[in-house]
């Protein structure tokens, strides 16, 4: 899964684009921030797992 899918997957999950570092998508929802890569490939499971516990997302198939 690349970077912007999992963006869009955050956004439906109520997370907001607070704003965009580089190539990084700094996600905000309540009081936590997460940085999403968002480079022109696919991220690599570990860091897609990490994201995903970081987002409070559950079944996360790539």
């Amino acid at each position: 899964m690349k970077g912007k899918d999992l963006v869009k997957k955050a956004q439906k999950e109520g997370w907001v684009i607070d704003r965009v570092h580089g190539s990084h998508y700094i996600m905000a929802k309540m009081n936590k921030t997460v940085s999403i890569p968002c480079h022109n490939k696919d991220l690599g499971v570990g860091i897609y797992n990490a994201l995903l516990k970081q987002l409070g997302i559950k079944g996360g198939n790539k």
